[in-house]
């Protein structure tokens, strides 16, 4: 009759050890579901925010390249500006060249 009992409380541990392992094969496959549905959210996150800082980054790009293109514009003219300023002075000291020329051979004569 002892191991009868015996046999009988080995046998309802067995179960019991059975399904607890089973509980916690299920708890286990669960947190890790949980785990992957996180990663794939986070994921998904990192990319929309990588993906805002790209566009960020092409935007402020793009206004420096503007602004660049301003300058190297506004340079220009202020070198045309230069150039013509330049020029009229040339004319203008050819003028008073010839006017002193002009005042010598008057009076030479």
């Amino acid at each position: 009759m002892k191991k009868v009992i015996l046999s009988i409380v080995l046998i309802f541990a067995s179960c019991i050890m059975f399904v607890s392992c089973r509980e916690t094969a299920d708890k286990a496959k669960e947190a890790s579901e949980q785990a992957a549905e996180a990663a794939e959210e986070v994921s998904g996150d990192i990319i929309e925010v990588s993906e805002d800082a790209i566009n960020k980054a092409k935007e402020v790009g793009e206004d420096m390249k503007e602004a660049g293109e301003g300058a190297m514009d506004k340079a220009k003219e202020i070198g045309d500006d230069m150039k013509e300023a330049g020029e009229d002075a040339m004319d203008k000291t050819k003028e008073i060249g010839e006017d002193l020329k002009d005042a010598v051979k008057d009076d030479s004569k």
